[in-house]
């Protein structure tokens, strides 16, 4: 259960979208709508935001519409990457623990594995040393911690001490030097400042001062707003920035403006050493010389900072986290403690870097990032990874959050990824929402499958020309693969046809190959059968990883002058499924 909270704290906002926005506006957002989209439902999008007063409670997904089937499924999959079937095989993390939200909801919560597993590098603690995880188990957060000082920053933003195109040599005037003169405060929470991405503050430096002079005096890599480069400078300096203006401290900023309000208690930085049997492990260091990191952060520049950085130093667990994922989808407001005005909220997750694709970000949060984000992917849908393995996805148009937390690290952070991980987690959620069919009960489904190809096939009477004309809803990996195609040879050869879908008022001609991601509604589409085609078929093919919600295909008609010569909904048997599976949902 989501504890209740014993402290509620306000914060007056005063802003405008003007001030906040520098992008055009997620499609999410774009007219202010407040529409709910239909619980349960993938292909249903709402827009803006959730109401205020929404505070989470429990619930079983079968409840809100959802199918657990592919909830549980992507639990196993996390606990198999925890204890993977071969002994001598490595883990993928020791431990797990995550949450999965909708509508206000908790739908699911999971935990396995280990927090502290390993005494060094390889050796495994004897089974009375070691610690299970629990839903409650305290993770590293890492560079989370971000999203923490990206929204401190726009809380100052609110009170009129800062002004995000104003640079930021203009509030702390030893950083302009080095070409970084023009640099604005958006840019370096949209990592478009041009800065490098790290510097080995740690270990080239020897106190705290010196390191954040060394960030202050640091050259310009790239110049300002040509370049995407994520960097940890960005936020390690804005960091300064808001204890130089308020004459606070950034963990007490944090404490203050966010974990106090929300009641996130178990969310902050340096944790009590008390605390240290409910906290994950992380990395065995030998350089540093820090033998096993466990209750400290891992990162070693804020290590060297005193464990309190702009880029990392939050510790949290998942169920607090579930709380500040709802805090955002009701537009800065939980259980009566408002930290952000919607204004501030939307600018947060509207992309910035429009010029840069791929790399969308709003002011602190990234965007619509399919390596992590799976299914649950779309413009709007926001989050941030963190290197010890964690992560965060909030999709709005779908009032739905999964947070997943690992210690990846632990015992080395060599043994490789866990975006495996993170995608199975957010792709059960986004499989577990509903796409409805258009016509009838069932449509096709292409599946979710890596490294697939999946075709439907239907022979055309007679070989004649016409028309055929089907229901489309396609979300998908750019590199992944959707065409209708057609046969005069049987199927040994195939040839594109050319469609076109016709979608909430759009047209789009194909070549007969179709790429859409992130748009969640149905399309209807039309193609030119050429005479001697005797086969068609629409085949989805998926490349090694990595994939969207998927493609469905439903409502197939195919005409031969004004004659309906086949139509899906009578004639299914006239079909040929390989890969393609008639679904409900």
């Amino acid at each position: 259960m989501i504890p209740a909270r014993a402290i509620r704290i306000g914060l007056v906002c005063v802003t405008t979208a003007g001030l906040l926005v520098g992008g055009g506006l997620s499609p999410a957002f774009a007219d202010g709508a407040n529409a709910h989209g239909r619980t349960g439902q993938y292909d249903r999008p709402a827009e803006g935001f959730m109401d205020a007063s929404t505070v989470l409670q429990q619930a079983d997904p079968e409840a809100l519409g959802m199918d657990p089937a592919p909830i549980d499924a992507a639990w196993a999959a996390i606990d198999a990457f925890a204890s993977p079937a071969d002994p001598d095989s490595r883990p993928m993390y020791a431990s797990a623990v995550g949450v999965m939200g909708h509508q206000g909801r908790i739908v699911s919560e999971h935990h396995t594995g280990h927090s502290l597993l390993y005494a060094d590098a390889d050796t495994k603690l004897p089974e009375d040393e070691r610690i299970p995880a629990r839903q409650d188990t305290i993770y590293d957060m890492a560079s989370v911690s971000k999203l923490f000082t990206s929204i401190v920053i726009m809380q100052l933003v609110e009170r009129g001490l800062i002004d995000l195109d104003a640079t930021y040599g203009s509030y702390v005037p030893e950083f302009a030097n080095g070409g970084k003169q023009a640099i604005t405060v958006r840019q370096m929470l949209t990592h478009t400042s041009g800065l490098v991405s790290w510097l080995p503050l740690w270990s080239a430096y020897d106190d705290k001062a010196a390191r954040i002079a060394a960030v202050m005096d640091v050259e310009v890599k790239n110049p300002p707003g040509t370049v995407y480069e994520y960097s940890d400078l960005n936020l390690i300096a804005l960091g300064v920035l808001a204890e130089r203006l308020t004459g606070s401290t950034l963990d007490q900023l944090v404490e203050s403006g966010i974990t106090a309000p929300l009641g996130m208690t178990d969310t902050g930085y340096n944790p009590d050493a008390s605390q240290r049997e409910r906290i994950a492990a992380t990395e065995f260091q030998l350089s540093p010389d820090r033998g096993m990191v466990w209750g400290e952060v891992h990162d070693e520049n804020a290590w060297s900072l005193g464990g309190v950085a702009g880029h990392a130093g939050v510790f949290s667990t998942a169920r607090d986290m579930a709380v500040l994922a709802q805090t955002m989808l009701n537009g800065g407001v939980y259980d009566g403690s408002r930290i952000l005005s919607e204004a501030s909220v939307r600018a947060m997750v509207t992309d910035e870097n429009t010029e840069f694709p791929g790399d969308s970000h709003g002011l602190g949060f990234e965007l619509n990032q399919l390596w992590y984000m799976g299914g649950l992917a779309a413009p709007s849908t926001a989050g941030h990874t963190g290197y010890t393995g964690t992560s965060l996805v909030i999709d709005f148009t779908s009032r739905s959050f999964v947070v997943l937390l690992t210690n990846r690290v632990h015992p080395s952070r060599s043994w490789g990824s866990n975006n495996p991980a993170r995608r199975a987690a957010a792709q059960g959620l986004a499989l577990a929402l509903a796409v409805s069919p258009q016509k009838g009960r069932t449509a096709w489904f292409g599946g979710t499958d890596d490294a697939a190809e999946h075709t439907l096939s239907l022979e055309v009477p007679d070989s004649a020309a016409g028309t055929v004309e089907f229901d489309v809803f396609a979300d998908m990996e750019a590199t992944d693969v959707f065409a209708v195609e057609g046969s005069a040879d049987g199927g040994r050869t195939w040839s594109l046809l050319p469609f076109t879908v016709r979608r909430d008022g759009t047209s789009i001609t194909t070549d007969g190959t179709y790429e859409n991601q992130g748009e969640r509604t149905w399309g209807r589409a039309e193609a030119a059968v050429p005479a001697g085609t005797d086969v068609l078929r629409w085949r989805y093919t998926t490349d090694a990883n990595t994939q969207g919600r998927g493609v469905y295909v439903d409502g197939v008609r195919l005409r031969q002058g004004r004659k309906v010569v086949v139509n899906s909904e009578a004639s299914p048997q006239a079909f040929v499924e390989e890969g393609f599976i008639e679904t409900d949902r």
